[in-house]
């Protein structure tokens, strides 16, 4: 039976509990002025979001390279070993919710005075004593509860951390295929240019052989043929260089890829019309930052219930014994039980300015998430008129490309039948490098603009005629 104190202290217990509230301001999203669709979305048939997106150009090399990136990249290991920290910061701070239990056990041995009226027996003695204890600190005003709340908020933080660098990964590697496919189709136009122009060069010597033209047309050759040698070496460099750059990102120090042409690679389907803004909560780095928020909201919380009382539960339960062998029987049983209370009373405004600084941060999360939608929702607008302004400028350079090709044949043809000079090949050869050159430049700049529009989005988008390879 339990006698009046021990029934008065379960009561007040059992109504601490009942009355436990969390302090500090439940998390709402803010609402943020965002325009509900992109102002520069184009039409396109009706599409769904993917995660994927690298897939869409249907290069299965690129694939590779990408999921060894993911594998592979310093930068994902960082980011994993984060996650990993703050998953077991997590659960350190639910450890604190649940009572922690304890054995504590002694032995000791000692001599007392044996002066005084009363003589001692048993001297020296010893003191065996084995018990189990607990400590319980009731939420009565949600600190542990808004703790647990910020931890698990950190957690996501941390998983959508590395979702950003992961999708900004895919958009380096990517960027970096395309410029190597880019200089690869580059140094095939150069080499061709080239060939053409050591036949033109060929002919300018034979026909000063002949008597035909001057010396000036040979070194006018000469010149035409050795720049275009410095262009070709040029463009090995810069495709060894994003070799290198690519190599590090998918942690494939040997990476070698072999030569291919640009052209190969299809593009992507546009976006819909009309693509809503809410396609924004897609992007990792939004999610982070709003994580970020949340956790630093429920901070406040923590730094409020400080300024309230603390109330906490022990208990203990074991024996004590000056033999070792009667360590557990029944009149060796000690027991204990208590409930303490710590109240603030003054401490010069020092936790009423953690509080405040709680509420700081709390802000400047609020600040940095409305700047990271904001910057999104820029960066989308940005990479749709990047889209649409590079697929007319391919296709305007893709006319000049042909027409400067016909111009090229006709210059050759009447430079060999003698109705031009020199000169007018030499120009048309070199209208025609800029032209081709500039054409494949521009296909990069138009498939560029597929990743940038990719990443800005934190996904890709996959038609309903369009059917992904497998990984």
């Amino acid at each position: 039976m339990l006698n009046l104190n021990q029934k008065i202290t379960f009561i007040v217990v059992a109504m601490l509990l009942a009355g436990c509230k969390s302090v500090g301001p439940d998390y709402q999203r803010p609402n943020l002025d965002v325009p509900a669709q992109y102002s520069e979305a184009a039409d396109a048939a009706e599409s769904k979001v993917i995660s994927a997106w690298w897939m869409l150009y249907q290069d299965q090399t690129l694939n590779d390279l990408v999921n060894k990136a993911r594998q592979n990249n310093t930068d994902i290991k960082l980011a994993v070993a984060r996650i990993e920290e703050a998953d077991a910061v997590a659960r350190e701070v639910g450890a604190a919710v649940l009572p922690q239990v304890n054995v504590d056990a002694a032995a000791s041995r000692s001599r007392v005075t044996e002066l005084g009226a009363n003589p001692v027996q048993n001297n020296p003695r010893n003191n065996y004593k084995a018990q189990l204890g607990t400590t319980f600190e009731i939420d009565f005003w949600g600190k542990l509860r808004r703790a647990q709340e910020s931890a698990r908020a950190q957690v996501l933080s941390t998983r959508y951390a590395k979702d950003t660098i992961a999708l900004s990964l895919a958009g380096l590697v990517a960027s970096n295929y395309l410029t190597i496919r880019s200089l690869d189709s580059q140094i095939a136009i150069s080499q061709d240019n080239l060939k053409t122009r050591k036949e033109s060069l060929a002919l300018a010597k034979r026909r000063l052989e002949g008597g035909v033209v001057s010396a000036l047309d040979v070194y006018q050759a000469e010149v035409a043929s050795t720049n275009l040698t410095a262009q070709l070496a040029e463009l090995a460099r810069l495709r060894a260089l994003s070799l290198h750059q690519l190599a590090v990102l998918t942690g494939e120090l040997n990476l070698n890829l072999a030569a291919a042409d640009l052209n190969i690679l299809p593009i992507p389907p546009t976006p819909p019309a009309g693509l809503p803004s809410s396609l924004l909560e897609a992007r990792p780095d939004v999610r982070q930052a709003e994580q970020q928020m949340i956790a630093a909201n429920a901070n406040i919380g923590v730094a409020k219930a400080a300024l309230y009382p603390s109330i906490s539960l022990t208990a203990g339960l074991g024996g004590e014994s000056l033999e070792l062998g009667n360590i557990l029987k029944s009149a060796a049983r000690i027991w204990s039980g208590g409930l303490s209370l710590n109240l603030p009373i003054f401490d010069s405004g020092k936790r009423n300015a953690q509080v405040d600084q709680a509420s700081a941060k709390q802000k400047q999360a609020l600040a940095s998430y409305e700047g990271a939608v904001q910057n999104a929702f820029r960066e989308v607008n940005d990479a749709l008129v990047d889209l649409r302004q590079n697929t007319e400028r391919e296709a305007a350079l893709n006319l000049s490309q042909e027409a400067a090709k016909k111009a090229l044949t006709i210059a050759n043809n009447r430079y060999q039948a003698g109705y031009s000079a020199y000169l007018d090949v030499l120009d048309a050869q070199r209208v025609y490098n800029e032209t081709a050159l500039a054409a494949v430049q521009s296909r990069q700049s138009r498939l560029s603009a597929t990743v940038a529009l990719f990443k800005a989005l934190g996904g890709g988008w996959q038609q309903a005629d369009v059917v992904l390879p497998a990984q």
